[in-house]
């Protein structure tokens, strides 16, 4: 039996005793009645009913709508409905449990692999409240994003839909660094091992190519360009030879450039982008995903992570470069998808990204898509996530307010979420209690 089996089989197993934490059972029919509902497609329908049939829409319709009699009711008639929301850039698997006198790195380090995987749960559970039922996690250790994953899909787990990427394609380092986590996996030098490397993570069972293009990670800002052109285009050509997309991590503008002419599907967080490379991102359809939020988040973490206060106004001085260059390729007209890079406690803060863009200069309706429609596009889910329509998953949230009018309601107002037909988050019980909590600073 395989390690990613029997870890499966262990998890499933403590998840399945008293106590365990499941989805409830998916009922045949449901009707929710929305006072408004955002479906994705750029249509507002004010008084709809959303039918459920098994994990997908049936249909919407407004007003006096028929309801079938043997269909269970929901009423958010106090809210607006979204479609579920997608994290285009996440590390689910990265889990610290704040016990005093440890650090986030050196803790994932030391722990078993199956242990990180059944405490990170709890990143799975924060992430569906903030509304979230999708996400492309880039990059794990010991295959335990597939493994999480797994056990998501087999209902033995409470997470959002995983779009996984295995190991990530990284150069040979003397020594592990923060944020690579584990030199046994993913490692290639040259354009024929690169291939090797991304047939490996396909074959093990990844839904996408993660590619280290620039060094960049936690208080490491260097961005230097790591694969060369020639390394890129091997790995962008072995993924999409075998059916799969790609995203290459590029801190800086150099790596980033020879990303995009290399055919990658997303370029992530890069800085400084050079007007000639953000025409090629347009002309290629390249999405941006550029997590301006999570340096904020490392900032503001940095005595957990036992960061220095000049290493918090470095990352925060990398936060006004990443909105920079985010004002212009949205200027530019660059498509972009929300991408938080939650790790260890960062998770149940995934969607403050939005924030970030309608700074860059996005209205509400735009920051929105790139978590809807875009990161649909992107995972090459179109015709089923993304938007609420007939055929499509039941992937629905619930906020309290106008989302189009202050994007804040999407990131500190979620009261419901659905996935896949099932009632994930219920916070509409005591409505009270969630408007007497603090605001997010």
């Amino acid at each position: 039996m395989t390690k990613i089996k029997i870890i499966i089989l262990l998890c499933a197993i403590v998840a399945l005793l008293p106590g365990g934490q499941t989805a409830t059972a998916v009922a045949p029919l449901k009707a929710i009645r929305f006072g408004k509902l955002i479906d994705g497609s750029g249509q507002v329908l004010t008084n709809a009913v959303v039918i459920i049939e098994n994990d997908r829409i049936k249909s919407i319709g407004a007003g006096s709508t028929a309801i079938p009699t043997s269909a269970e009711v929901i009423d958010l008639s106090r809210y607006t409905g979204l479609p579920g929301l997608i994290d285009a850039h996440t590390h689910m698997t990265y889990f610290w449990d704040q016990k005093p006198g440890t650090r986030p790195w050196a803790q994932l380090q030391e722990r078993m692999p199956a242990m990180t995987l059944f405490l990170a749960q709890e990143n799975a559970r924060k992430t569906l409240e903030t509304g979230v039922t999708t996400v492309r996690d880039l990059g794990s250790f010991d295959y335990l994003d597939i493994g999480m994953r797994d056990l998501i899909n087999q209902g033995a787990m409470l997470g959002p839909r995983m779009f996984v990427s295995g190991f990530g394609v990284q150069i040979t380092y003397e020594a592990p660094k923060p944020g690579y986590v584990s030199p046994r996996g993913g490692q290639a030098d040259g354009s024929a091992e690169v291939m090797r490397v991304v047939r490996q993570q396909i074959a093990a069972g990844a839904d996408v190519i993660k590619m280290y293009g620039s060094t960049g990670s936690a208080d490491d800002l260097s961005g230097q360009q790591t694969f060369t052109f020639e390394e890129m285009k091997a790995a962008v050509e072995a993924a999409h030879k075998l059916g799969k997309r790609i995203a290459i991590h590029s801190y800086g503008p150099d790596g980033a450039r020879d990303a995009v002419r290399a055919g990658t599907d997303s370029l992530e967080h890069a800085v400084e982008l050079d007007d000639e490379t953000i025409a090629e991102m347009v002309r290629r359809k390249t999405f941006y995903v550029p997590t301006i939020d999570h340096n904020r988040y490392y900032a503001e973490a940095r005595e957990q992570f036992g960061y220095s206060e000049e290493t918090a106004k470095q990352l925060n001085a990398f936060v006004q470069r990443n909105l920079a260059t985010a004002r212009r390729a949205h200027k530019a007209g660059v498509r972009f998808a929300m991408g938080s890079d939650a790790v260890m406690t960062m998770f149940g803060q995934n969607t403050r990204e939005l924030g970030w863009f309608v700074k860059a200069g996005m209205t509400p309706a735009e920051a929105l898509a790139t978590a809807t429609t875009n990161g649909a596009a992107l995972l090459g889910m179109e015709q089923s996530l993304g938007k609420l329509a007939a055929g499509f998953y039941a992937d629905i949230v619930a906020v309290e307010g106008d989302p189009l009018a202050d994007i804040e309601v999407v990131i500190n107002k979620v009261r419901w979420v659905m996935k896949g037909g099932t009632v994930a988050v219920d916070k509409t019980k005591s409505p009270a209690a969630e408007s007497a909590k603090p605001a997010r600073q």
